[in-house]
């Protein structure tokens, strides 16, 4: 078959269209992929002095993560961090964006007040959060009349940390959740009125199955983006925190190995080893959609 040669206006909109989409694909290689393919290829190096002369060590660095104390210590905090944000925000999320898709009076100002912490500087979240913790004059203290260490306790500082991370997500899952709410046709509510279920047997048989997709994706971005938690524990935890130890995630334990100690080598062998656990999660998570995902 004979190839159809283009018109001069063909090649005009292609040589456009080409320089449009060059600045994303640039971005993509020098911002995302090169850093990707770096950071593997310093996971097999040592790091000399001042950055320079590396020395090839193979998975010298790798052995040294997996056998080390302090990668596991921080891999179970980064889960249990995990386990406190993931599940609490999309519930919390779920029952505000029922609430408030609902025709209520300042509906869209309600909207707007728990969207505000996912637009809010993380800086000033942490001083906000860290004046509401703090065990001498926090609000929290004076309101349950206590001298808590919320924060520099070890037994609760873990707790204390999650708190904040569901109070700053929770605002964007409502949103992506009455997004998916108002995609659910109404159709099936009337038909469920007719034959005489309930609110509660609508919510779970027809509200929960139809926005399991909306569900799904927030469950699989927040546990990517729970696991690696940084700026949080950074700004909110002292170095000289007692507690920190006991919320001290993987990248923050990269930070620290990386920067502090100046060991990029075995800093990018902790990165590496974190992508490789995010993935394996990521594909468990994917083959186990179509169990409980149903696309209408």
């Amino acid at each position: 078959m004979a190839k159809t040669k283009m018109t001069p206006t063909q090649k005009s909109q292609a040589k456009w269209g080409l320089a449009f989409v060059a600045p994303t694909m640039i971005g993509l290689l020098v911002l995302n992929f090169y850093p990707i393919f770096n950071t593997i290829y310093q996971s097999f190096f040592k790091t000399g002095d001042f950055g320079m002369g590396n020395i090839f060590v193979g998975l010298k660095n790798y052995a040294t993560v997996l056998a080390g104390n302090n990668f596991w210590r921080a891999l179970g905090n980064t889960f249990k961090y995990a386990l406190i944000e993931v599940p609490f925000s999309i519930v919390f999320a779920l029952l505000l964006a029922v609430f408030l898709n609902r025709k209520i009076a300042f509906r869209g100002g309600y909207r707007t007040i728990f969207f505000l912490p996912m637009v809010a500087a993380p800086a000033a979240v942490a001083m906000v959060w860290r004046f509401l913790y703090n065990q001498q004059f926090g609000l929290l203290n004076n309101v349950f009349h206590t001298t808590t260490a919320w924060i520099s306790d070890p037994k609760i500082a873990w707790i204390s940390i999650g708190v904040i991370g569901v109070w700053s997500i929770v605002g964007y899952n409502m949103i992506l959740l009455i997004a998916g709410l108002q995609e659910i046709p109404h159709d099936y509510y009337e038909a469920a009125e007719i034959d005489g279920a309930t609110g509660v047997k609508q919510f779970f048989r027809i509200t929960i199955p139809l926005l399991s997709p909306t569900i799904f994706f927030i469950l699989q971005t927040r546990i990517i983006g729970a696991l690696q938690q940084f700026d949080l524990i950074f700004m909110v935890m002292d170095r000289s925190n007692p507690a920190l130890p006991k919320v001290e995630t993987v990248v923050y334990y990269f930070y620290t190995t990386a920067f502090n100690q100046n060991n990029r080598g075995l800093g990018a062998a902790i990165v590496v080893t974190m992508l490789i656990i995010i993935m394996a999660i990521t594909v468990i998570l994917q083959k186990s959609e179509k169990k409980w995902v149903f696309y209408n």
